[in-house]
C-alpha cells in the first residue's frame, strides 16, 4: 500500500467516545471506543446530559489511546477530523469543541465529517482493506441504527461522494424500536442486541404483526416531487402494538418481576435473559424482530429494483443483528445484488468511520474553518 495521510477521527454524537486512527482511508491503524452503556442502562436510554458529562471525562484519555495504540504522536498526524453532526446537540459540542481546540494547538487542518456518511464509509473502509476497491454503482445504501434509518443512493464524484436520500423513517428508527420494545418487556438496555440473542428461541410466525406503510408524501421532506418513487419507514406502529399485545395477554406482571430479577443481578448474561423469559415473551420478540427485518428488507430491495441498484451497502448499529444480514444475503442474492456489511465492531458508533470518511475531502482540500459548530439535525448530501 502507498503512503498517505495519516487522520485522527473523533466521534461524540451519542453515547460512544471514539478515536481511532486511519491511514488514507484504507488502512485501519488503531481504534478506541469509551461505551457509556453502564451510565445509561438504570435509565433504559440515552439521557442526553449525562451523555455530554461522560464525553468530557472521555474525550482525553481516548484520544490519548488511539495514539499510543498507533504508535504515533501529535507531530505523525497529517489531519484531524471529527462528527459535525447529526446526533445529540451537546455531546456533538464536546467532540467539537475538542478537535477545534486540538487543531488550532498543534496547527493541523480539521476536517468535519457528517455522522451518517461515517457508517457508510465503515463499509467502505473494510472493502478497501480486504482489497475490493471498486463498487458496482449505481450503490444504495441502507443506515440503520438507534437513531437513524436512512436510504441514500450513492456516487463517486471526483474524490468525494454525492447523497440522495430517497427513504427515512417517519416517526422512531428501528433501533429506537428495539430498545423501546426490549425496555417494555423489561428486558432492559440497550434492547437490540438482547432482542437478537433470544429470538433463536421464540416462534417467528407466533404473533401476526403488520407495518405502517406510507401512502402519501411526508410533509417534512422539501425536494422536488421529480425525485422519484419514496421508501419511507415508520415503526411507531409496532412498538405500541406490543404494548397492546403485552396490555391484553396480561403480561405485566412477568415483566415487573423479570424487570426486578435482571437489575439485581450485577452482570446478567445471556443465559439470564433466556432463563427470566417465558414462552410466549420469546415468541413475541421472535415475532417483532422478524416483522422489522422483512419490513427493512423488503423495502431497500424494493428501492434497488426502482433505482436499478447493483451493490447494496448495510450500515449502522441495527446491522449487527444476525437475522438482518443473514435474511439481506438471502434475498439479495436471489436477485443478483452483491451487499456488504461492516464487521460489528464498526457497525456500531466509532472514530474509524470517521477517519475514513474524512480521506476523500483531505483529497479535496475541504477544510472546516474556525466557525464550525455540531449541527444536530445535520442532513447529508
Amino acid at each position: 500500500m502507498s503512503e498517505g495521510p495519516y487522520i485522527l477521527g473523533m466521534e461524540s454524537s451519542c453515547d460512544e467516545t471514539a478515536a481511532a486512527i486511519v491511514r488514507a482511508g484504507e488502512e485501519l491503524v488503531s481504534s478506541v471506543v469509551a461505551s457509556q452503556i453502564a451510565t445509561h442502562q438504570r435509565y433504559g436510554g440515552v439521557v442526553p446530559e449525562l451523555a455530554s458529562r461522560e464525553h468530557l471525562k472521555a474525550i482525553l484519555p481516548v484520544v490519548s489511546g488511539a495514539l499510543e495504540k498507533a504508535g504515533k504522536t501529535w507531530q505523525n498526524i497529517d489531519a484531524l477530523a471529527v462528527t459535525k453532526g447529526p446526533g445529540l446537540a451537546g455531546a456533538l459540542l464536546v467532540g467539537v469543541s475538542f478537535a477545534k481546540a486540538l487543531a488550532f494547538a498543534l496547527d493541523k487542518p480539521l476536517i468535519a465529517v457528517n455522522h451518517l456518511e461515517g457508517h457508510i464509509h465503515a463499509v467502505l473502509l473494510e472493502q478497501r482493506q480486504q482489497g475490493n476497491h471498486e463498487l458496482e454503482f449505481p450503490v444504495l445504501a441502507l443506515v440503520v441504527s438507534g437513531g437513524h434509518t436512512h436510504l441514500y443512493l450513492a456516487e463517486r464524484k471526483g474524490p468525494g461522494w454525492m447523497y440522495r436520500n430517497i427513504g427515512h423513517t417517519r416517526d422512531d428508527a428501528a433501533g429506537e424500536a428495539f430498545d423501546k420494545v426490549a425496555k417494555l418487556l423489561g428486558l432492559g438496555y440497550p434492547g437490540g442486541p438482547i432482542v437478537d440473542r433470544l429470538v433463536k428461541f421464540g416462534d417467528p410466525s407466533a404473533v401476526r404483526f403488520t407495518i405502517s406503510q406510507m401512502k402519501h408524501r411526508d410533509r417534512n421532506d422539501r425536494g422536488p416531487r421529480s425525485d422519484g418513487p419514496r421508501f419511507d419507514f415508520s415503526y411507531s406502529g409496532i412498538k405500541t402494538a406490543v404494548l397492546r399485545y403485552t396490555e391484553t395477554h396480561a403480561m405485566a406482571g412477568a415483566i415487573e418481576s423479570r424487570r426486578k430479577a435482571l437489575l439485581a443481578l450485577e452482570s446478567p448474561g445471556a443465559e439470564d435473559y433466556r432463563r427470566l423469559c417465558d414462552e410466549e415473551t420469546l415468541n413475541l420478540v421472535a415475532s417483532f424482530q422478524r416483522c422489522v427485518v422483512d419490513d427493512l428488507v423488503s423495502k431497500t430491495l424494493e428501492a434497488a429494483e426502482a433505482h436499478e441498484v447493483r451493490t447494496l451497502l448495510v450500515t449502522g448499529g441495527v446491522a449487527a443483528n444476525s437475522e438482518l444480514r443473514e435474511t439481506f444475503e438471502r434475498r439479495a442474492a436471489e436477485k443478483g445484488l452483491a451487499v456488504y456489511f461492516p464487521s460489528r465492531p464498526l457497525s456500531t458508533d466509532n472514530a474509524a468511520m470517521i477517519a475514513a470518511a474524512a480521506y476523500p475531502k483531505w483529497l479535496a482540500r475541504d477544510f472546516a474553518g474556525e466557525e464550525l459548530s455540531a449541527e444536530a439535525n445535520l442532513p447529508l448530501r
